[in-house]
């Protein structure tokens, strides 16, 4: 069963592929609670606006950070924000990381394409 992912302030077709959603239950680091995230996007459909905070957050229980970047993605239709991106994908190489211990943050992640329900209209075809 298919679903079309349109935004809640204009209507815009966002042309999300539901064959490229990640299960409801994988891990991330950076959560996934109300949201819905994807391996890839039509980038012709949003604005990607770099975001760099300054402060105190948590990537993980045992690791934390001051300095957290992410890029704000934004319908092109209407400009309303719709989700982030984060670098917490799957790992872009198979690589046991250092010392076999498993992925680290030295490892290049893919990117995950997090969408907020709250600004998802999705409808069943």
């Amino acid at each position: 069963m298919a679903s079309i992912y349109s935004c809640v302030e204009c209507g815009t077709n966002l042309n999300l592929n539901s064959t490229h959603a990640y299960p409801p239950d994988f891990y991330f680091e950076a959560g996934n609670k109300n949201s819905i995230s994807f391996s890839t996007v039509d980038s012709t459909k949003f604005k990607f606006e770099k975001e760099d905070k300054i402060r105190p957050f948590f990537e993980t229980l045992n690791y934390w950070g001051i300095q957290r970047k992410r890029t704000k993605i934004k319908c092109n239709s209407c400009g309303n924000l719709v989700g982030y991106i984060y670098d917490d994908g799957p790992p872009l190489t198979d690589s046991p990381g250092q010392f076999h211990m498993g992925p680290s943050q030295v490892i290049p992640r893919a990117p995950r394409f997090r969408f907020k329900s709250k600004a998802l209209r999705i409808t069943s075809t």
